[in-house]
């Protein structure tokens, strides 16, 4: 396999699946059993999930709402989202551990790097919620620190395209794909792949991210095998 060790970043918007909001189980189940793929091949995973099908602190501030609650009320949402997708990794055979940057004792560890370090060692895999504790910050910026933190070998962004473009692929039909990419071309171009605070910390820790399309079936495992699934952004 390519990597040892993988931090796979999901959006919460993903498990709506064809829904409004909250949380499809066949969108969850499809994701356990891709996940599944990768644990049974001896891959190490740590996970970030995002809850903007539940809440975005960002769209409730804009509605008048105080920032900062409500970016604590979109940690929470993701800690939602790490109970739904334990819940379905654990209906697939698989040991996991969930830990959160906000204390909640009764449902989560608290995040202690050493602690999430050794459960990937055992095979757990681990899931983090509550982002990185703090308003402001994106689950993106928190999928990078926690990589950066866990020492993993990449950043595997699954979304709903299949990769980094020069333009907008659903507004424009002849946009070109990247297969690979450095971190300063994307900076020149533009290009939206990870908000800046994410991006840079990516980059100054030269942790390779690649965006793939999370709900192609196999494209998960292709890309942990070497395959060239999506695009790969690289110093």
């Amino acid at each position: 396999m390519k990597y040892k060790r993988i931090l796979l970043k999901l959006s919460g918007e993903a498990l709506m699946g064809d829904r409004q909001y909250g949380i499809d189980p066949v969108r969850l189940a499809e994701y356990a059993e891709e996940i599944k793929q990768i644990h049974d091949k001896g891959i190490e995973i740590a996970i970030v999930i995002g809850g903007g099908n539940i809440f975005r602190g960002v769209a409730g501030a804009s509605n008048g709402m105080d920032r900062v609650q409500g970016d604590y009320m979109g940690m929470l949402a993701t800690i939602i989202n790490g109970m739904a997708l334990q819940g379905a990794l654990e209906d697939k055979g698989m040991l996991t551990r969930l830990q959160t940057a906000l204390k909640i004792e009764a449902i989560a560890e608290p995040y202690i790097k050493r602690r999430a370090v050794r459960h990937l060692e055992k095979g757990r895999i681990v899931i983090f919620g509550a982002g990185t504790g703090n308003p402001y910050f994106t689950t993106d910026t928190a999928a990078v620190l926690r990589g950066v933190e866990i020492n993993a070998d990449v950043i595997l962004k699954g979304t709903r395209v299949d990769g980094v473009y020069d333009s907008d692929p659903e507004k424009n039909a002849a946009a070109l794909k990247f297969d690979t990419i450095s971190f300063e071309d994307v900076l020149k171009k533009g290009l939206n792949v990870m908000d800046t605070t994410a991006f840079t910390l990516s980059q100054e820790n030269k942790l390779p991210i690649v965006i793939f399309d999370m709900n192609k079936k196999g494209n998960l495992v292709k890309i942990c095998e070497g395959d060239n699934i999506g695009t790969v952004v690289n110093v």
